[in-house]
């Protein structure tokens, strides 16, 4: 019998991902694929590997797909699993989370799950891990929050947005593989769009507080991300903090060139921001 949960994938593009996507929650009663125009046949291999496929055209502001998906898809069951294409669970996952989605009382209305960043073809033991994501949650108590307001032109994909559950969380000890970066080319495929949505949140002054995302370490993340903010030598110091915080250089030359591509992705977030500004003084259109 397969696990009553309803499992929500976007896609855009992700051809060479949804076979080890979709095939690692398999056991799941119901697949979900919210897919954004794709033109590498990724609708058509969905549907294949028995996915049902819609198709979200987006506005340019709000919501995003996965809000969208959440307010208006049939979910089948009460329990909502959110699983980007390029994250992989492990075979073990199965057995816990029928453990939760099956309890007629469960104590909990969402979960986090672990993620280990693959870089280099290996995985980065130390930095960006650990690295939590509630994702496991009562589809009708758990909606991702709204930190920018404007447009970012960062894609119709939430980016660094996090599920805001109504009730207590906890966390599954199994943790996902995640293979965010096949190629330096995507890393800074992905980071160029990831800076215009910092942009846009440093220029609204976006509020990184966290309080409603009960667990210590995001919350923690988000407080040293509105500090740091306003902080020169800013791409230095996030070298630093993937490099020797997070003890990137336990994991070798790869944990030093990820620290210094998020060194980068820094100073384009820093640029774009004085950019944005320098526009909205002129009167222009900060966007």
């Amino acid at each position: 019998m397969k696990v009553p949960l309803s499992v929500l994938i976007p896609i855009k593009n992700e051809a060479g991902n949804l076979e080890r996507c979709i095939g690692s929650v398999s056991w799941a009663d119901e697949v979900w694929v919210v897919d954004s125009e794709s033109g590498d046949g990724s609708a058509a291999l969905a549907e294949s590997l028995g996915a049902k496929v819609v198709q979200f055209q987006f506005g340019g502001i709000w919501p995003k797909k996965k809000n969208w998906a959440l307010a208006n898809l049939p979910f089948r069951h009460e329990w909502v699993f959110i699983l980007d294409a390029d994250e992989v669970l492990p075979a073990s996952a199965e057995a816990e989370f029928r453990a939760i989605v099956e309890n007629p009382q469960p104590p909990y209305a969402g979960y986090w799950i672990n993620r280990r960043f693959m870089f280099m073809g290996r995985w980065l033991r130390h930095a960006y891990y650990p690295n939590w994501n509630l994702r496991l949650f009562l589809h009708r108590e758990g909606r991702y929050e709204r930190i920018v307001e404007g447009r970012t032109q960062s894609g119709d994909n939430e980016v660094h947005e996090h599920v805001v559950v109504n009730g207590r969380t906890s966390r599954l000890r199994g943790e996902m593989d995640h293979f965010a970066f096949p190629s330096v080319e995507v890393f800074v495929e992905k980071h160029n769009r990831y800076s215009n949505w910092e942009a846009q949140a440093a220029l609204e002054q976006a509020t990184w507080n966290g309080a409603s995302l009960q667990l210590g370490r995001v919350n923690w993340r988000r407080r040293m991300k509105g500090i740091v903010r306003y902080l020169p030598f800013r791409p230095w110091l996030r070298f630093a903090y993937v490099y020797f915080w997070q003890r990137g250089f336990l994991d070798g030359r790869a944990g030093y060139d990820f620290a210094r591509l998020h060194a980068v992705y820094e100073l384009l977030s820093v640029i774009k921001t004085r950019e944005l500004r320098l526009r909205r003084q002129a009167g222009g259109d900060p966007v």
